[in-house]
């Protein structure tokens, strides 16, 4: 599923609402570099992909931008070690 997540750069963070829930990944950035800190997705909406997509935003908008990601997170981490075209952006 292709989702419009939504980069909430007030509050650094990724987030998509599904059925009024939030999920949400949140991030610090400094010196060029992103790091994800904690991926949230409520029991109520999980096992719908929704982690992936918004790990996916961040990892894109990171590319975007030029930073480097330094994931924190256990999720962020798993993923990128589960999708090659991102391990570039380690920092």
């Amino acid at each position: 599923m292709s989702r419009a997540i939504q980069h909430n750069t007030a509050e650094r963070r990724f987030e998509w609402q599904e059925d009024g829930t939030l999920s949400v990944l949140d991030y610090e950035l400094q010196n060029g570099v992103m790091t994800i800190t904690h991926t949230g997705v409520p029991e109520s909406v999980g096992g719908r992909g929704i982690a992936g997509d918004l790990t996916r935003a961040a990892l894109d908008t990171a590319r975007a931008n030029g930073w480097l990601v330094r994931p924190v997170c256990s999720y962020a981490a798993a993923y990128i070690g589960r999708h090659e075209k991102y391990q570039d952006l380690l920092a």
